[in-house]
């Protein structure tokens, strides 16, 4: 008999998708197996909307050591027998209905991603979207995932070193909630997600298995409207145990440095459960598995085959064990006190063959389970953005030198701009004693532990920008994650996103969300960062509405020297400061899409634009300069404009500021327009004399046709001026560190 349509909405697969499922396996599925076929042609991971367009982002490179998709996260090589390893993950639905435990969770099985790959963890960062904190439903996401993330990572004992935290009406009721880990490895030790070999057994490891995380992937990751479903979809967000974790990671990375020829493959159980991790190991592996349910250790009496294979219960691993050292894996398992159980053997078939107590209750093709439907569609352009785009910011007064100072406190008073330390003060980023610059600046730095190598992780995007231009949005968030990692003196290498977006079935979602990849695509070949890993989240709407678009990027960049990094902050009296980039007369569009016109005006429009090749130019300029000893500080211009960089900058070194450049055209655009492609450095006072830095930093400039333009001087004490701007750094700062 046919299936009803109700149990179709369960498992998120259309009537269409469903007959196709038929017609391939050429027979009805059954309760099991159609439970399992939803989550594995879910969006969230079969990426049956998105796959067509990942395949446009550039994904190889000389150090890339992983093929992108093929693995838990992408691997870099950085020398010396070492790789990074890093990605990014959403937890957006799940965070909008348990906040608390979305955001713990996602950041579990983000970390879980790291060391199934064989790599130790060593750093966390986050990038989260809320509604304004005036509404009482969104100060509730906001503190229940700030505390979720702080009470998983701290816990587990992995620093949250950065990322960033973003207010909009466009995520009331759909938080955003994206996770990103980066981890080392010995290279030549690096895991694989695969299952081969006739006879190996397959081990789970960890905490039981229980009813929570039922439909995380086909329900909760790949439908409309979290705030709708809430008793429904309840259920269906994971509960973490970061002590659990601990060991689990301990023990795992033990097992990949000591023992890695005990296995062949290892796998966390993340969205869809087993379902998952078995099918996509078979699939990496090319062979078949057959699995024994009354094996899996289960915490709740009753479970039934379905509610095993999908059971999204955290803190669990899947070990492919040579069958020869099952034992010795098994010992070292009950060394760390963790359960590990044989639950299957690999076959050298092609399906998966699901049995409880004897009784086949599943029989999966494993080419058919990976490979659903994809959509590659003719979106449309969103109809409101003609208007939009048309809007002209020098159509409104510009600011008077008597109201700049004003407008300047207003825009570090900000959420969107204002010191973040009510956030990340609830975060341990300095346990491991690796972070070298930590949160609060433009990117973290780390140092590589036993090297003096250090790494720059940023994580960027502004939803604002990608919802006026999606295509320019792109650009600019790789572009802005680019310029942060800089301003610490590392080199961009490579990068993982986390593409944020409504439904692709409307097609002005789907027009945006192509766009954002064109983007991203051309900026990443643009600055040879390749695309190595990342995460779609899809769906993220509420009552019908969208979220903006917001492809967040993280990006990763290599210093080799880390002692050498640079920091945001002015660093001491005395220093002549200059802005790198695009000089200060700067038209009117330039407001476009930024906070101040959004701050004054109440206006979210214009158009943004980047120079990509201009944006390249500026990153050589700094890291030469950087490379020749001519730096003392280095910070991206971007939310807030010149301004609010050079007030940042001399809050983060407490230091003076006396700007003695002159001003012309319109004094916001000058001030507030939030135009690409800028940093503000500083340099010693002596580099003015004959040969000195002021001169070579002018000739580097020249050399690379990047703008160079002098802005002033840091001084002693509590003065601050630029322009028509007259205060104090205590009154910046009195505006700047809000509590949120």
């Amino acid at each position: 008999m046919p299936v009803d349509q109700a149990a179709l909405d369960a498992v998120a697969l259309h009537r269409d998708e469903y007959e196709l499922l038929v017609q391939q396996l050429g027979r009805e599925p059954n309760e099991v197996e159609l439970g399992m076929f939803g989550s594995l042609w879910s969006e969230h991971c079969g990426y049956k909307n998105s796959k067509p367009l990942l395949k446009l982002f550039p994904s190889s490179g000389d150090q890339i050591l992983t093929k992108v998709g093929a693995e838990n996260a992408g691997a870099i090589d950085i020398g010396g027998g070492l790789c990074v390893v890093m990605k990014v993950e959403s937890h957006n639905h799940p965070s909008a209905i348990e906040p608390y435990q979305g955001a713990a969770t996602g950041v579990g099985g983000i970390v879980r991603d790291i060391f199934a790959m064989g790599a130790y963890p060593i750093a966390i960062l986050d990038s989260l979207r809320f509604g304004p904190l005036d509404d009482p439903q969104n100060r509730y996401l906001f503190e229940g995932v700030v505390g979720g993330i702080g009470g998983y990572g701290n816990c587990l004992g992995v620093p949250t070193i950065g990322g960033e935290v973003v207010f909009s009406p466009a995520y009331n009721g759909n938080p955003l909630v994206n996770a990103m880990c980066v981890g080392i490895a010995e290279t030549a030790k690096l895991l694989s997600a695969k299952a081969h070999g006739e006879g190996n057994v397959f081990l789970l490891v960890g905490s039981d298995t229980g009813r929570d995380g039922i439909h995380g992937a086909s329900g909760l990751a790949s439908r409309t409207d979290p705030e709708a479903r809430f008793e429904e979809m309840r259920p269906a967000v994971q509960v973490g145990n970061p002590f659990m974790e601990k060991l689990l990671m301990e023990a795992c990375y033990e097992l990949a440095s000591e023992h890695g020829d005990w296995i062949v493959g290892l796998q966390d159980l993340g969205a869809a459960g087993l379902t998952s991790a078995v099918v996509e190991c078979c699939a990496k592996g090319g062979s078949g598995a057959i699995l024994d349910l009354e094996n899996v250790p289960r915490r709740e009496q009753g479970m039934t085959p379905y509610e095993v294979m999908l059971s999204e219960s955290q803190e669990r691993m899947l070990v492919i064990a040579k069958k020869e050292h099952v034992a010795e894996v098994t010992a070292l398992f009950q060394h760390w006190e963790l359960h590990c159980e044989p639950i299957g053997v690999v076959t050298d078939g092609d399906e998966v063959v699901i049995r409880e107590h004897g009784v086949e209750v599943a029989h999966v093709p494993v080419g058919i389970a990976t490979e659903p439907p994809q959509y590659r569609r003719q979106g449309t352009r969103p109809a409101e953005l003609m208007a939009l785009n048309a809007f002209d910011p020098g159509r409104l007064p510009d600011v008077t030198a008597g109201e700049a100072t004003g407008v300047l406190l207003k825009l570090l008073s900000r959420p969107n701009i204002a010191s973040k330390r009510g956030v990340f003060r609830q975060y341990d980023h300095q346990v491991l004693n690796n972070t070298v610059v930590p949160p609060g600046g433009d990117a973290a730095v780390l140092r590589v532990p036993g090297t003096n190598k250090g790494i720059a992780v940023s994580t960027d995007c502004s939803g604002r920008l990608c919802y006026l231009d999606p295509y320019a949005g792109g650009a600019i968030a790789v572009a802005e994650a680019a310029r942060n990692v800089v301003c610490t003196g590392a080199t961009p290498v490579a990068v993982t996103d986390c593409l944020n977006f409504g439904n692709p079935e409307k097609l002005d979602v789907y027009y945006t969300l192509e766009h954002a990849v064109r983007g991203i695509a051309e900026a990443c070949l643009q600055f040879d960062t390749p695309v190595v890993s990342g995460n779609v989240s899809l769906y993220n709407e509420t009552a019908g509405r969208p979220i903006y678009p917001t492809p967040v990027i993280g990006l990763l960049g290599i210093i080799e020297d880390v002692s050498k990094s640079l920091r945001a902050g002015f660093d001491g009296a005395g220093c002549q400061v200059y802005l790198l980039g695009a000089g200060l007369e700067q038209p009117a569009a330039t407001l476009g899409g930024s906070e101040y016109l959004e701050a004054l005006h109440g206006v979210v429009a214009g158009i943004p634009t980047v120079d990509l090749a201009a944006e390249k130019r500026l990153q050589q300029l700094v890291l030469r300069a950087h490379a020749e000893g001519l730096l003392v500080n280095a910070h991206d211009c971007s939310d807030g404009g010149l301004a609010v960089t050079l007030a940042e900058s001399a809050l983060l070194g407490e230091q003076g500021f006396e700007g003695d450049a002159g001003l012309a055209g319109r004094l916001d655009a000058a001030l507030f327009g939030e135009a690409q492609g800028r940093i503000v450095v500083s340099i010693p006072d002596d580099s003015f004399r004959q040969g000195g830095g002021a001169a070579r930093l002018h000739d580097l400039g020249n050399e690379l046709g990047v703008p160079v333009t002098r802005l002033g001087r840091t001084v002693p004490g509590d003065t601050f001026s630029f322009g028509p701007l007259r205060t104090s750094v205590t009154a910046l700062r009195d505006a700047y560190e809000i509590l949120l």
